[in-house]
């Protein structure tokens, strides 16, 4: 009973601390990026924007999340927030926005193709629409960089026996 006790006790420890490698660690707007960087690690990019700059923390190419966190110019930590979600792709506009808006809305795409017919380069974000359904956000540039079309659909990657997001028999 006792070896019982303790077997449940290390499996119960072990899945919450699994829990809190998910979720990212706490930050407190003020605080300096070198202390953001401390508990986050190196960030997969870093976007200029006017004064401030951008540290992201892509999870690409099979995550679904991309963490944003906004540098001032004074070297502090002024927002940090998920942007891969409904909201913020909405923010994206056909005819005005161009690639370095995109980047600085939600990142770095997970992949990137060109369609030769269309003349059009497409950046993906797979993200979960709603917080609920796998899905891929497709972004469409002309030759010029500006945003011509946006097209959301299922990822298929999380698709198993064509019965996409039910994986019940």
């Amino acid at each position: 009973m006792n070896r019982l006790r303790r077997t449940l006790s290390a499996s119960l420890l072990l899945a919450l601390s699994a829990c809190a490698a998910l979720s990212p660690p706490a930050l407190t707007i003020g605080e300096p990026e070198a202390s953001v960087i401390a508990k986050l690690g190196r960030p997969s990019a870093s976007i200029p924007d006017g004064n401030d700059h951008l540290l992201e923390y892509g999870r690409n190419p099979w995550g679904q999340t991309t963490y944003m966190a906004r540098i001032g110019r004074d070297g502090r930590l002024m927002s940090y927030e998920q942007v891969l979600t409904t909201e913020k792709f909405a923010t994206i506009k056909p005819g005005i926005s161009t690639k370095t808006d995109v980047l600085r809305i939600v990142g770095h795409p997970s992949e990137t193709m060109y369609l030769p017919r269309q003349q059009l380069e497409v950046w993906t974000y797979p993200y979960k629409e709603q917080g609920v359904w796998n899905s891929m956000m497709h972004v469409h540039f002309d030759r010029s960089g500006v945003v011509r079309k946006m097209e959301n659909g299922m990822d298929l990657r999380f698709d198993r026996d064509g019965k996409f997001g039910f994986f019940g028999n």
